[in-house]
């Protein structure tokens, strides 16, 4: 099965996806959130398939979410879906919208294959989300993160809160979180973030294939049951935090600061805040 912005590509027991919207940076527009779930699903279900890479194609890993895409949404204090027509409705409809969005980065985690996440270029936003679900990072020099989400007056909620501060601790995730700074490679291998740096993007690809397939030659019984285990003590606690931050953006998410950050964004300025 095809998607327009992504690419599966099968190197022995390797599944490799690929993000695929190079001109907009592999920014996740409306069909991308809804495609990757699926893309995941074909590599779990073949079992020539024993780990999974995840890449981008062209300048940057991931550059968050399509903010033009959305921005009707976001601006406009309804759902992503357009569905609900009375305000509660519509806060419903937000709710199993962002269900779905936390799905989109969890399939990752759930996915019972290994899975390495290759990092080049800007990894922002939405970017985290879906590598912090990954199991193994790795980065090209030119690697940039940023939880992007507070600079759009926006409480990340698709698994960056849950999850980062379970890979960097709790006083690095509180720092990238609530100054939405950017981090540079050197700096997210130093915090734990990435475990190996490379030179290039083609050094990275060439290193990640390696390890994907280092992976692969394993038993799968034993690498997905570790995965599973691994997950396991965590998994409660994870759930119960996606489900709050979901309940929480389905009640806040839209404010006029919400609708300040999407026009400043639209009209290439900076946004000027006023906690409303």
């Amino acid at each position: 099965m095809g998607w327009p912005s992504l690419e599966i590509e099968r190197d022995g027991a390797v599944g490799i996806l690929w993000l695929n919207r190079p001109v907009k940076l592999n920014a996740l527009d409306r069909a991308l959130w809804d495609d990757i779930p699926a893309a995941v699903a074909e590599l779990e279900a073949d079992e020539s398939v024993r780990a999974i890479l995840l890449a981008g194609r062209g300048k940057a890993f991931c550059a968050g979410i399509d903010l033009a895409d959305h921005a009707a949404a976001l601006a406009g204090g309804g759902s992503i879906s357009g569905k609900g027509d009375t305000p509660a409705a519509k806060r419903r409809a937000l709710y199993d919208d962002i269900r779905r969005y936390q799905h989109t980065a969890s399939c990752f985690a759930q996915a019972s294959k290994p899975i390495i996440a290759a990092v080049h270029g800007a990894c922002l936003g939405a970017g985290v989300d879906l590598v912090t679900a990954c199991d193994i990072r790795l980065a090209s020099a030119c690697a940039t993160f940023s939880v992007r989400e507070t600079r759009i007056a926006m409480v990340a909620d698709v698994g960056v809160l849950q999850r980062l501060p379970r890979i960097v601790g709790d006083g690095v995730a509180r720092d990238l979180v609530l100054t939405g700074r950017d981090i540079d490679a050197r700096r997210a291998l130093e915090v734990g973030l990435v475990t190996e740096l490379l030179a290039d993007p083609e050094a990275l690809l060439a290193r990640a294939r390696a390890l994907a397939a280092e992976v692969a030659a394993l038993s799968p019984l034993a690498t997905r049951g570790a995965k599973h285990v691994m997950n396991a003590a965590a998994r409660a606690q994870l759930n119960e935090g996606l489900d709050y931050v979901a309940l929480w953006n389905a009640a806040f998410l839209h404010s006029g600061d919400l609708e300040e950050a999407v026009r400043a964004f639209l009209e290439r300025r900076a946004p000027e805040f006023r906690g409303r």
